[in-house]
């Protein structure tokens, strides 16, 4: 056969056939090897961001003896900060930008912003300041890790008992380097259901009642622990079963909802779509009572 005017025999043919398969298999293996790099990175990342946690989780664990109510201001009603979570918030930004340089944030004291970038990080330096403040645990440092807006890891490090909960893309979920999972309960009356007291939008508080009276007839009780993060983390290792809340930020959630995700739970708002990260409400839930925990939900809070 005669191809713009080169001949090609049989064993021509063949020997492209040859050249054509191990061109494919180069290829293949390329695109495993960057799959795989990818994934040790962003362990490794992953592995950067906890040790950060925790550096920044002593400060805050020493500060605790010397906070005083001089020392703390409020952002809006019964909405506090202190020293500790500003200085905090800097350390972990100064760290997370070692980490990746030029990322951006979204942080709850606004140290620092987003521009569009890549990566982006969402960061509670001190999600439960007012327990904090009163010397009462949990509170935790929350941090997600977003590639082109999808999170990609979390980190939360409860500091009272030095627990640090933490997820990568596909890696699994793990609570200090062991791995979690939820729980295998299969109702809502083997459940211990969490859940946030409304503190400053009172708007729903006649839904939120009339939820929390029925989860406390018909589930093993409800907790109210003061830090959405650690609600969520709980879920992810199988302490609670589930949790809902309304009125909570990004960096409320961001974390502790993706290793959640990581350890096979699921997450919604309260009308099973997806709008939790922004949209100020959220659903955590083992995979076994979920529909049923959202359904309750969905009820209690139609209008």
């Amino acid at each position: 056969m005669r191809i713009n005017n080169v001949q090609f025999d049989a064993s021509s043919f063949a020997r492209l056939e040859g050249l054509k398969l191990i061109f494919l298999q180069t290829l293949r293996k390329t695109l495993q090897e960057k799959i795989k790099n990818r994934t040790m990175n962003l362990k490794e990342i992953t592995k950067q961001v906890t040790e950060l946690a925790k550096e920044v989780g002593k400060f805050i664990r020493t500060e605790k003896e010397k906070i005083s109510s001089d020392v703390v201001e409020n952002k809006g009603v019964h909405d506090f900060v202190t020293y500790v979570d500003k200085t905090s918030e800097q350390k972990l930004i100064d760290g997370l930008l070692k980490i990746i340089p030029n990322s951006g944030f979204i942080a709850e004291e606004n140290t620092a912003g987003y521009k569009g970038e890549e990566f982006r990080w969402i960061v509670d330096p001190l999600d439960g300041t007012t327990n904090f403040i009163h010397g009462i645990s949990p509170f935790a440092i929350s941090i997600a890790l977003q590639q082109n807006e999808k999170t990609i890891a979390g980190v939360v490090y409860e500091i009272g008992l030095d627990e640090c909960f933490y997820a990568y893309e596909k890696g699994g979920a793990f609570l200090n380097d062991k791995q979690i999972r939820v729980s295998k309960a299969t109702k809502i009356t083997d459940s211990l259901i969490a859940t946030g007291f409304p503190y400053y939008d009172y708007s729903r508080i006649d839904n939120f009642m009339k939820s929390l009276n029925y989860f406390i007839q018909n589930s093993h009780g409800v907790r109210r622990l003061g830090s959405a993060a650690t609600d969520l983390v709980y879920v992810a290792c199988g302490r609670l079963e589930a949790f809902y809340e309304y009125s909570l930020s990004p960096w409320d959630v961001a974390a502790g909802a993706f290793i959640v995700q990581e350890a096979g739970g699921k997450i919604c708002d309260f009308s099973g779509s997806n709008n939790w990260l922004f949209g100020k409400e959220i659903i955590a839930a083992n995979p076994q009572v979920f529909d049923e925990f959202l359904g309750i939900v969905k009820d209690c809070y139609k209008e």
